[in-house]
């Protein structure tokens, strides 16, 4: 049903400089496979197959990597190298990969925006590359999701407990309880001051979005940070009808910041790599 995922992917990484000088964020390895390749992975097993990426300077290589290298696949061809291609090979055999260039950074909400001339008028998930979800017992993260838009057709949001010193980094919801791991959203705010969190479930990087978001995005003022929120049009979609989050199955790793980053590092190495 959902087919279309967007991948924001024009943000400039600082937390990772020097890196990041040169090589956009969503490129950083796990070890042998970059970070959007994971969030690919998982849009395709839950039955995707249109990918937008929404870019900004210095983001060639994300279009590079999704596109064939005629000189490195010459050279290797019929060498036991060759094999290492199969996965990204089969990524492009499978998908189809549009790009859009956001020019100026104003936040997540004006990323998906820009993302409207990739999607249409459809619903269409998200995914926040820096975000890894992994779940090894069953469906990804996404695929969990789509089954529920199935279900309830409405928006959706990936949530998970945080602890309390760390919620103000994140939009955190409101929500009166449908099942144990679903929440009709009644409130949300981006980075609440501490002591002033509604809750602990802090939204992370994985949305279901209905095509409404982006008439209510159109109209939504700078918020935190002065950039144009998501959390902000979400709470305003869900005052007109309704907003889900879901607590889902896996674990998720930040690679936005260096820990996680690391602690995802060994958990690919340990678990998903193979030589």
């Amino acid at each position: 049903m959902i087919k279309k995922c967007l991948f924001p992917a024009a943000g400039y990484g600082t937390r990772f400089l020097p890196a990041t000088k040169s090589m956009p964020k969503e490129m950083m390895p796990l070890v042998n496979k970059p970070l959007i390749e994971f969030g690919v992975d998982e849009a395709i097993e839950a039955g995707m197959s249109g990918m937008g990426i929404v870019v900004g300077r210095g983001k060639h290589s994300i279009e590079d990597h999704f596109d064939h290298n005629y000189e490195l696949e010459h050279e290797i061809s019929g060498t036991p190298k060759e094999a290492k291609l199969g996965d990204i090979r089969k990524i492009m055999d499978s998908a189809r990969f549009s790009f859009i260039r956001q020019r100026k950074m104003q936040g997540l909400g004006h990323a998906i925006l820009i993302g409207k001339e990739l999607i249409g008028d459809q619903p269409f998930a998200v995914v926040l590359a820096d975000d890894l979800c992994i779940n090894q017992d069953g469906d990804g993260v996404l695929k969990q999701m789509a089954a529920l838009y199935e279900q309830f057709r409405c928006s959706i949001v990936a949530v998970e407990e945080v602890p309390e010193d760390e919620i103000h980094k994140y939009g955190v919801i409101k929500g009166s309880v449908i099942r144990d791991d679903i929440y009709r959203v009644d409130d949300m705010v981006e980075k609440p001051a501490p002591g002033t969190a509604p809750s602990n479930l802090a939204i992370i990087g994985r949305y279901i979005l209905t095509p409404d978001i982006f008439d209510i995005l159109e109209k939504t003022k700078p918020g935190k940070g002065g950039e144009v929120q998501i959390t902000d049009a979400l709470l305003e979609q869900a005052k007109r009808g309704c907003v889900l989050a879901y607590k889902f199955k896996g674990k998720r790793f930040d690679c936005g910041s260096v820990p996680g980053y690391i602690e995802a590092t060994n958990f690919v190495y340990e678990n998903l790599y193979e030589d």
